[in-house]
C-alpha cells in the first residue's frame, strides 16, 4: 500500500516537471500557412468598409487578369474585334465585368468566346452587387453615426445646455428672445439621449427658433470625453440641468461640475440647478468662482411668499425674469456721474433706474440723495442694445399732484396653507419674517406629518384632511382671509396626479372665494407647465408658481451673473423687495398725471416706482391682468379707486 502511494506521487511530480496537469504536456499551437494567411485576412476584415472594398477591388484585378490571360492565350476574341495589346484586353475584361450591357456588342461568331465573357460578366455581377452593397452599408453606418450625435461641435460663443428636463423647453424659448441681437446664435444640448429623438421633441415645443440654431449631442455630461463635444470651454454660458429623473439629482451635477472645472478655473460662466439645499456647500467647492448656484426648492418657496402677501405680483416678477417684454439690465456709461439717485430714476423717458452697483455689490431704491458718481445703474429696459443711447425724458414732474396719504399701522394677518410638500417649511420660515405679531395660519393637508420648523411671529396650526373635500375647505377657507397658499403633494404623488388634486383644490377654492364675495388673493404651485396653463383663469390672485419661472431664472443668470446678486435681494427678506401699494399715497386720486409724477411721488417717500396696477386697463396690457412694467415717463392716465403702483420697497 505505501509502495502504491509512492509510485502515485512519481507520476504526479514527473507529470508536474513536464508543465502539464494530469499527465497532459503543454505545447505551443501550430499554425501552417493557411491558418495564417485566415488570421491575417480576419484582422484586415475587422477594419471596416474600407478594407472591404480594398479586397473587393483585388477580386476584381486578379478576375479581369486571369480572364484576359485566358482569352490572349486560348485566342478566343475574333479577329475582327482584336484589341491592340494585352492592356487593351485587361480593359475590354473590366468593361465586361462592371458592365453587363457590354457582352451585347460581341460577335456572335465565335461562341466560345461569347460564352467566355458571359462568364466574366457573371463573375462581374457578383463582385459589383457586393460592392454597392458594401458601400451602402458603410453610408448607413456613417449616417447612424451622425445620427447618434457623437461629432464635435466647432463653435463659440454659444450656449451649452447639460442634461435635460421639461424646463429645457422654457429655456430654450427665452434664450432665442434673447439672442434676437446676436449674430448667429447657437444653442447645443448635450444630453444621455438619443440625438434625434431630443430634435424631434424640440422642434414640437419650441417651433419659432427666432433665428438660433439647437444642435444636440448624445453623451454623459458627467464623462470628460463626451463633454468636450459641446465645446463647453469656447462657450459663452453653460447652463448645468438637476435631471428629473435620477434618484440623487445634486450628485450628478456636483459630478458634472468636477468635469467642467477639470480644465482649470478659466472657462464660461455656469449656471447650475440644486435641488437640495444642503448641497449646497459641496457643490460651491466644486464650481468655484465661475458656478451660480440656484437652490430650486428655496427659490421656488420664496416665489410662492412674495406672490401670496400681495395681488399683482407675480404678473411683475414674470415680467422682469423673462425676456418677452422688460427685464433687468446694467448700464455701465453714463453721464449721470454728478446727479443724485433721485435725479437718475427720471432721466430716461422709457427706462426705469432702480438700482446702483458699486464694487460688484448691488443696492436696490438706494437712499434719493446717494450720489450716482461712477457707479453702474441697475435698470429695468425693453432690450439692452440701445440702451446707451437711450432718450432722455423731457416731461418733468407735477409735483402739485404728488399723494399725501399714509400708510396705515400693520394688522396681524391670517392664512390657509392647503398641501404639504419639501418646500413649504421654507415657505413657513418665510411667511414668519414678513408677518406682524400674531398673526395665524392653518396648514391644511391630506399627506404626510407636517413638521412645522421654530416660528417668531406666525401661529401654525396643522389639520389633517382631504384637501379635496368641499365641506373641509369650507370650514377653513373663510372670509377675511389675508392669503390662500396650495401647494402639490409632489412628495407623494407623481406629477400629474399631484397636480389633478391641486386643480380641483383651486377650483373648489375659488368657487368658495366667489360666493363669499371675498378677494383673497391665491397662489397655486404646480408641477406641469402644461397643466399651469389649465389653471390660469381670468384674476391676477390665482397664479400659477412652477419649474417656469426657475428656468427663467437659469436663462437669465447664464447671461449675466450679476443679476443673482440682484435677484436674491428682490426675492429675499432683507433689502428692499416688489410692492403694490395704493396709488393714493404717491399721486393725488382723479387727478391725469404723468408716470414721471409717480416716479418723483416713490421718490418722496423713499421708493421706487416700478409701474402700476389699473383696473381700467383689464388684460389688455403688457404683462396681463392690469399690471404695466415700466411705462414711458410721458404716459399719462388718471387714478382711480383700486389702482396701485409697483415699487421697490422695505417692508
Amino acid at each position: 500500500m505505501a509502495r502504491t502511494g509512492q509510485q502515485l506521487r512519481a507520476r504526479t511530480a514527473k507529470a508536474i516537471a513536464k508543465g502539464g496537469s494530469g499527465g497532459r504536456t503543454t505545447t505551443a499551437p501550430r499554425s501552417d500557412l493557411g491558418d495564417r494567411l485566415r488570421y491575417r485576412f480576419d484582422n484586415s476584415m475587422s477594419r471596416g468598409t474600407p478594407a472591404l472594398i480594398a479586397w473587393l477591388t483585388v477580386a476584381t484585378v486578379v478576375l479581369i487578369v486571369v480572364f484576359s490571360v485566358f482569352v490572349t492565350v486560348l485566342d478566343l476574341r475574333p479577329e475582327s474585334d482584336a484589341p491592340e495589346g494585352f492592356l487593351h484586353e485587361m480593359f475590354y475584361s473590366l468593361l465586361h465585368a462592371l458592365d453587363p450591357g457590354t457582352i451585347g456588342g460581341d460577335d456572335p461568331s465565335s461562341w466560345r468566346f461569347v460564352l467566355t465573357m458571359l462568364a466574366l460578366t457573371v463573375a462581374g455581377l457578383f463582385i459589383v452587387s457586393a460592392l454597392i452593397g458594401v458601400i451602402a452599408a458603410g453610408i448607413d453606418t456613417k449616417l447612424a453615426d451622425l445620427r447618434r450625435g457623437r461629432s464635435i461641435v466647432l463653435e463659440q460663443d454659444h450656449t451649452v445646455i447639460l442634461g435635460w428636463s421639461d424646463s429645457i423647453y422654457t429655456i430654450i424659448s427665452e434664450l432665442t428672445l434673447a439672442n434676437e441681437s446676436r449674430r448667429k446664435p447657437v444653442i447645443v444640448i448635450l444630453a444621455d439621449r438619443d440625438k434625434v429623438e431630443m430634435e424631434d421633441d424640440v422642434a414640437a415645443k419650441v417651433p419659432d427658433l427666432r433665428g438660433t440654431r439647437v444642435i444636440c449631442r448624445s453623451g454623459s455630461p458627467m464623462d470628460i470625453d463626451d463633454l468636450a463635444l459641446s465645446s463647453h470651454t469656447s462657450a459663452r454660458s453653460v447652463i448645468l440641468l438637476a435631471p428629473e429623473s435620477s434618484e440623487d439629482p445634486d450628485s450628478e451635477v456636483i459630478k458634472t461640475l468636477l468635469a467642467l472645472t477639470h480644465g482649470g478655473a478659466d472657462g464660461p460662466n455656469i449656471v447650475a440647478e440644486i435641488r437640495n439645499p444642503t448641497n449646497l456647500e459641496a457643490a460651491r467647492l466644486v464650481g468655484a468662482d465661475r458656478t451660480v448656484l440656484l437652490d430650486i426648492r428655496e427659490t421656488v418657496a420664496k416665489l410662492v411668499v412674495q406672490t401670496s402677501r400681495q395681488s399683482g405680483a407675480a404678473a411683475v416678477y414674470t415680467e422682469l425674469f423673462d425676456y418677452d417684454g422688460d427685464e433687468i439690465y446694467f448700464l455701465e456709461q453714463h453721464d449721470l456721474g454728478a446727479q443724485t439717485y433721485g435725479d437718475a430714476v427720471l432721466a430716461f423717458e422709457k427706462a426705469s433706474v432702480i438700482g446702483l452697483i458699486e464694487d460688484g455689490v448691488p443696492t436696490l431704491n438706494p437712499p434719493a440723495d446717494t450720489v450716482v458718481g461712477n457707479r453702474t445703474l441697475v435698470v429695468v429696459a425693453e432690450d439692452d442694445a440701445g440702451l446707451e443711447t437711450e432718450g432722455r425724458s423731457l416731461v418733468g414732474p407735477d409735483l402739485s399732484a404728488l399723494g399725501t396719504a399714509v400708510a396705515a399701522e400693520e394688522q396681524p394677518t391670517h392664512g390657509v396653507l392647503i398641501g404639504w410638500n419639501e418646500r413649504a417649511p421654507i415657505v413657513l420660515r418665510e411667511l414668519d419674517h414678513y408677518a406682524p405679531a400674531g398673526s395665524t395660519l392653518t396648514v391644511l393637508t391630506s399627506f404626510g406629518a407636517p413638521a412645522v420648523p421654530a416660528l417668531e411671529h406666525l401661529a401654525v396650526s396643522v389639520v389633517a384632511a382631504s384637501t379635496t373635500d368641499r365641506a373641509t375647505l369650507e370650514a377653513h377657507v373663510v372670509d377675511g382671509l389675508d392669503q390662500v397658499i396650495v401647494l402639490c403633494y409632489s412628495d407623494h404623488l407623481g406629477v400629474q396626479a399631484a397636480d389633478a388634486r391641486t386643480l380641483v383644490t383651486l377650483l373648489h377654492v375659488r368657487d368658495i372665494l366667489g360666493r363669499l364675495g371675498s378677494a383673497t388673493p391665491v397662489v397655486t404651485e404646480m408641477l406641469d407647465d402644461r397643466n399651469r396653463v389649465l389653471a390660469q383663469v381670468a384674476h391676477v390672485d390665482d397664479v400659477v408658481v412652477s419649474g417656469e419661472i426657475v428656468s427663467l431664472l437659469v436663462t437669465q443668470l447664464s447671461e449675466d451673473r450679476r443679476l443673482e446678486a440682484v435677484f436674491g435681494q428682490l426675492l429675499g427678506d432683507q433689502g428692499s423687495e416688489i410692492y403694490l401699494r395704493p396709488a393714493e399715497w404717491y399721486v393725488q386720486p382723479g387727478r391725469e398725471v404723468t408716470y414721471a409724477t409717480v416716479v418723483a411721488g416713490a421718490t418722496a417717500r423713499g421708493e421706487t416706482a416700478l409701474g402700476y396696477r389699473s383696473l381700467s386697463l383689464g388684460e389688455d396690457d403688457v404683462a396681463g391682468f392690469g399690471v404695466v412694467v415700466n411705462p414711458a415717463k410721458s404716459q399719462t392716465f388718471t387714478v382711480q379707486d383700486g389702482d396701485r403702483v409697483v415699487v421697490l420697497a422695505e417692508a
